[in-house]
Order: C-alpha cells, then sequence, then structure tokens
C-alpha cells in the first residue's frame, strides 16, 4: 500500500499503485480541490506540489508518489490566507474557479524560487488552460503575491469560509449582504 505524506499527514492507500494520484486524493482522501480536467496532463487543472515541485497529479501514480510529500490546495492554505490566494482574488484573476486550485500551486511552486518573477517566467511556471482567460491579471496577481511574500506590501485579506454574509459585507465594502439579513 502506497504512503505517502498529504498536507502534512501522513497517508497510506489502499489502492493499486497504477493509480493515478489525482485519483486517490479526490476518492480516497475526500481533497477535491485538485480538479480532473483532461486527464492527459494538458490543462494543469490537477496540478499539486510534490516535493514542492508543481506537477500534474494525472501524470503520477501512486507508487511513483510514494515517500514523497504532497501539497494540495487545501493544504496550501485553510483559510485563504496564502499570498497567492488573496492576491488572485484582489487583482480578479478568478472567474469560475475550475483551473484556479492548479493555477495557486503552480504560482506558489514559482514563488518558492523568486518573489519577483518576471511577466515571462510567471507565464512559463503557470502553463495551465484558463477558459475564461484571466491570463493578463494572473500575472499581475502571481507578482503581486510575490511583493506580499517580500514584505514589500500588503493585501486586505478576502473574508474568511463560512463567513455570514452580513458579516462578510462589514469586511469588504465591495460586498453586500442579501436583502432581509
Amino acid at each position: 500500500m502506497p504512503r505517502i505524506t498529504v498536507n502534512e499527514r501522513p497517508l497510506e492507500f489502499d489502492m493499486d499503485g497504477a493509480t493515478p494520484l489525482l485519483w486517490a486524493l479526490r476518492d480516497a482522501a475526500n481533497l477535491t480541490g485538485t480538479k480532473y480536467g483532461c486527464g492527459n496532463g494538458d490543462c494543469g487543472a490537477c496540478m499539486v506540489l510534490v516535493d514542492g515541485e508543481a506537477l500534474r497529479s494525472c501524470l503520477i501514480t501512486l507508487d511513483e508518489a510514494e515517500g514523497r510529500y504532497i501539497t494540495t490546495i487545501e493544504g496550501l492554505s485553510r483559510d485563504r490566507s496564502h499570498p497567492v490566494q488573496q492576491a488572485l482574488v484582489a487583482e480578479g484573476a478568478i472567474q469560475c474557479g475550475f483551473c484556479t486550485p492548479g493555477i495557486a500551486i503552480a504560482a506558489a511552486a514559482l514563488l518558492r524560487k523568486t518573489v519577483a518573477p518576471t511577466d515571462d517566467e510567471v507565464r512559463a511556471a503557470i502553463p495551465n488552460l484558463c477558459r475564461c482567460g484571466v491570463y493578463p491579471r494572473l500575472v499581475r496577481a502571481v507578482q503581486r503575491a510575490g511583493r506580499v511574500m517580500a514584505r514589500r506590501e500588503t493585501i486586505s485579506a478576502a473574508p474568511a469560509p463560512g463567513i455570514d454574509p452580513a458579516d462578510a459585507a462589514r469586511e469588504v465594502p465591495a460586498m453586500a449582504a442579501p436583502a432581509g439579513e
């Protein structure tokens, strides 16, 4: 049975070692933030960190992941406080959200190497496909996240998950509570 550390938790998978890591994460570990997009490594929706490197989990088997450290979008930050997550929201670089987890993972891997990436470095490090076309905002968001990580800039935090709409409206002035609350 393959043993892998996922989001800092050691896990043992009672699955065939030829199973793609993507399906082990989604089906066995219930970590559904990692998305299935194409299944052949083209789209990047299934990107996870493997020993700190952004890799497509649809192309890695459980046997290949044996003994490695995996970080999914859930492990990047449970409360959405990671600078990449904050910058993606602040720059409006999220549309439908399907590709966002893979993009955030790829951006986090890039920013571990350099907190001041050039436009070309961002484009090269984040090959993910986005049907909504957030690419120009994406470059700005990754560079902004780098400035936050370097402590040259701050971002007003987005509301925590599960926050009451009225509280969210008070914390983020651009939001409004639904009528009647």
